[in-house]
């Protein structure tokens, strides 16, 4: 449904930032709904975003996608952040509603719980979007999810890693961030790949023997990897789902003397990911285009808005991306490495 009330819109015009997730408020660039009025006299409507956290570059990428992507349509995009609280997130929602917004985007802070406040807006008759977690209860309804391909991404982790360690075996951990559908799914394909391998007949084995939650976040990361080099002096290799875990576990490592026995598979390919494969810090991450995602939400929502079936969920494959290819990329600078973090 579409309301022309006079919204109050967030301006994007600073810092937001996989996936998997780092908190903080949503005060880095943006403004919450309340704030300013947007400048464009004539908005079709307004667009609500509440982003899992607005700490994070991935989702920076897709709010300035979204909003872009939206004003070539003649909508504006309200940004809040959830800060990986699904009773805010609700309350933002709510808010949403109240305003009278055309359409609410979400990642959502919890994939199960956050149905009540998605059902709220189905009665209220605006049609909720998700993109990157996808919503996995039945409270409420969802017209279409866009997210990277996360098992696919998963596998191909796990291919790396076997074309690693597949030859000689060894010990490996998980930082894991299960909170959220998505890297539920990152740590699902990654097993596949290696319970396969494993399966061969004379395969060197490869032994998960730790899988803690690094809470996609770099302080975390780096704080149960050192639990795990502390328990398992002899690992080989950590898979990290999101890049702010690997480059906590990283500093873990160098702090460590082990980051020359232990290798680093990450996930996100954010520019700090992309800069520490570049580094050699990270041995590769399946990448992730937030880009596309962030595109893809908006024609779904158009779509949508024109009468035409929109398909319940669209999957984008990741790549994976090596020092080769990091050596390439026009995007990264070869003076020196970035400190920022993502998921």
């Amino acid at each position: 449904m579409h309301r022309r009330l006079p919204i109050v819109v967030v301006l994007l015009t600073g810092i937001v930032l996989g996936g998997c997730s780092d908190s903080d408020s949503a005060g880095n660039g943006t403004t919450e709904l309340g704030g300013k009025p947007s400048s464009t006299a004539r908005s079709k409507g307004v667009i609500g975003y509440s982003a899992l956290t607005l700490t994070n570059p991935f989702f920076k990428i897709i709010a300035d996608t979204m909003a872009a992507e939206a004003e070539k349509h003649g909508y504006e995009l309200a940004v809040v952040s959830a800060n990986e609280n699904v009773a805010r997130q609700s309350e933002q929602i709510d808010e949403f509603i109240v305003q009278g917004v055309a359409a609410i985007v979400l990642n959502p802070a919890d994939s199960a719980s956050i149905g009540q406040a998605i059902r709220k807006a189905n009665d209220a008759g605006i049609p909720v979007f998700t993109n990157d977690i996808k919503y996995t209860g039945d409270a409420g309804s969802v017209v279409s999810h866009v997210a990277t391909d996360n098992l696919q991404g998963g596998r191909l982790a796990g291919e790396a890693l076997v074309r690693l360690l597949g030859e000689s075996g060894g010990k490996i951990a998980v930082l894991d961030f299960p909170n959220v559908e998505s890297c539920q799914m990152r740590t699902k394909g990654f097993q596949e790949i290696i319970d396969a391998h494993n399966a061969k007949e004379g395969a060197a084995q490869i032994n998960i023997v730790s899988v803690l939650n690094g809470g996609g976040k770099r302080d975390v990361g780096y704080a149960k990897a050192q639990d795990i080099v502390i328990a398992n002096s002899d690992l080989a290799a950590i898979f990290a789902i999101n890049d702010p875990s690997a480059l906590g576990a990283y500093a873990a490592l160098e702090e460590a003397g082990l980051q020359d026995q232990i290798t680093i598979i990450g996930f996100d390919g954010e520019k700090a990911g992309k800069e520490a494969i570049l580094a050699g810090k990270i041995l590769c991450d399946p990448v992730q285009f937030p880009d596309q995602m962030g595109l893809r939400t908006i024609e779904l929502i158009m779509q949508h808005f024109d009468g035409e079936d929109v398909p319940e969920e669209e999957l984008i494959p990741s790549k994976l991306y090596y020092k080769a290819d990091a050596e390439k990329d026009p995007g990264l600078k070869a003076s020196g490495t970035g400190e920022s973090s993502g998921v």
